[in-house]
């Protein structure tokens, strides 16, 4: 009595990982998402080991479980993999109050956010024909 086998959402070369309820807003989190959208996936551990943002350790933790799901579960090349997609969602907002002058309450919103890394094997045999068309 086990669940029916859903399809492969992803095409056979890319891999995803999704990290949930990240205690930051979606705002700041894609600042950094931004940072490694379309790069190759060993560059963009590197731009995150030296970001400055806070954040930045999360997105690199969540990357780098989007290279291990590709190399593991899905047997890809990591020194060919891309980060094709970064998706930034909103998740739940955790209302606070902050008390103001002469008895009245200001309301203080706590954002929190879903992040989702896709990475992608790139042909290698792509590349050659780009640069002869240029």
């Amino acid at each position: 009595m086990s669940k029916p086998k859903h399809e492969r959402t992803l095409a056979e070369t890319e891999a995803k990982a999704v990290t949930r309820n990240i205690r930051v807003s979606p705002y700041k989190l894609n600042l950094a998402a931004g940072l490694i959208r379309g790069k190759k996936a060993q560059d963009a551990v590197a731009i995150l080991t030296f970001s400055k943002r806070r954040i930045a350790q999360t997105v690199k933790a969540t990357l780098e479980s989007a290279i291990a799901n590709a190399e593991n579960n899905h047997q890809l090349d990591v020194d060919r993999l891309v980060v094709s997609k970064v998706e930034v969602g909103r998740a739940i907002v955790m209302k606070r109050f902050h008390a103001r002058g002469r008895g009245k309450a200001a309301r203080v919103e706590k954002w929190f956010s879903h992040l989702s890394i896709v990475v992608a094997e790139k042909q290698a045999d792509a590349e050659p024909a780009q640069q002869e068309a240029a």
